[in-house]
């Protein structure tokens, strides 16, 4: 099979562990006789530099015209003194948007041969966890009314958060949909005790669960979500919520795992091309020393596989591969934590992952 994939490298450590990805992807290929085509294109900070903007319309037609979208990174200090429309980070939301990337799926998992790099105590995470949370991408607060007025202590500004049933609906599908191939737990996220919009995100999640008796489901407030997930991580499975409660939680359990290093992500929306990235940032302090964990990008790289060209156990062999590395003992600096060893560099990781595969 031949697909095109757009790649945007983006700033800091993104060309490093996309680079790192595309090597993986293309041994992938060779082994199951596969073609992938790699298209790069500017985004973020870098495509400032080079257009004046953070997301160049040839980058958008670029990645509407591809199968799917791999992406490193983008931002750094260089850009920080930009205004909020011509920032790197406003070219994430633009390109979702441009996509139509509704659904973010964020796996948040902790390998057995991490278990000591979790800030978690051992008997808090047992043999491990393995959650998935599925985040709201395209409304909420992040694209909704924003902007500054008089108000009753002077100057104010204000960000609006509005969901329509329909917005709901889809993503508490995709969410019902994924708990069904898993363990078929399901959790809702909100704040229904406070906010207008929780309210009907949780009455339209309630009417959508008589769709799917086959899922045990319940609803949570999101306060004490962020509670739960560090006393009892195992209690969770599948995860739904809103763009900005998605966001703040996601990270979360990021860090319970022991690196935000290991994490991918999926973006998708009404057809089969997506958007995938590692969960964390552009490291710019670590950029271009070799120094950044590159599994979060082949993990990503493997998540594309499978949800957006259908090849199951191609995924597959790239995270057995990763599980692999890791029961060796092969770390790069940000697994080790402190403890006693040599670090991997960037480079040296992915060659390891590629001799597994």
């Amino acid at each position: 099979m031949e697909f095109n994939i757009a790649l945007l490298r983006g700033d800091g450590i993104g060309p490093e562990i996309v680079d790192s990805a595309v090597a993986v992807l293309e041994k992938t290929a060779a082994r199951f006789g596969h073609t992938f085509n790699f298209i790069p294109y500017l985004i973020g900070g870098s495509a400032i530099d080079k257009t004046g903007m953070p997301l160049p319309q040839e980058t958008i037609d670029g990645c509407l015209a591809s199968d799917s979208v791999l992406l490193g990174a983008v931002g750094g200090p260089k850009w920080d003194d930009l205004p909020g429309e011509k920032r790197p980070e406003k070219a994430l939301l633009g390109i979702r948007s441009a996509l139509g990337l509704f659904t973010n799926l964020r796996p948040a998992k902790l390998y057995p041969a991490l278990r000591g790099a979790s800030p978690l105590r051992e008997d808090i995470v047992g043999d491990g966890f393995d959650l998935m949370i599925v985040r709201e991408l395209t409304g909420g607060i992040y694209f909704g009314d924003r902007g500054y007025r008089q108000g009753k202590y002077g100057e104010e500004a204000y960000d609006t958060e509005a969901y329509s049933v329909t917005e709901i609906e889809r993503i508490g599908r995709v969410a019902f949909e994924t708990a069904m191939k898993r363990s078929r737990r399901h959790t809702s996220i909100d704040k229904a005790n406070v906010l207008e919009s929780s309210r009907l995100w949780r009455k339209t999640i309630h009417s959508l669960a008589e769709e799917y008796p086959g899922v045990e489901y319940n609803d949570m407030f999101v306060d004490n979500a962020a509670m739960q997930l560090v006393r009892n991580p195992q209690q969770f499975d599948v995860i739904v919520t809103s763009n900005m409660f998605g966001d703040i939680l996601s990270d979360e359990a990021s860090q319970i795992t022991g690196s935000i290093g290991m994490l991918a992500s999926a973006s998708l929306g009404a057809s089969t091309r997506g958007m995938y990235e590692p969960i964390h940032g552009s490291a710019p302090d670590i950029a271009g020393q070799n120094k950044a964990n590159p599994i979060a990008t082949i993990l990503s790289a493997a998540m594309m596989l499978r949800y957006s060209f259908g090849l199951s156990e191609e995924a597959d062999c790239i995270e057995n591969a990763v599980d692999k590395v890791l029961e060796a003992g092969y770390r790069t600096a940000d697994l080790l934590g402190g403890a006693e060893g040599t670090p991997l560099t960037c480079t040296e990781m992915t060659e390891k992952v590629l001799e597994a595969l």
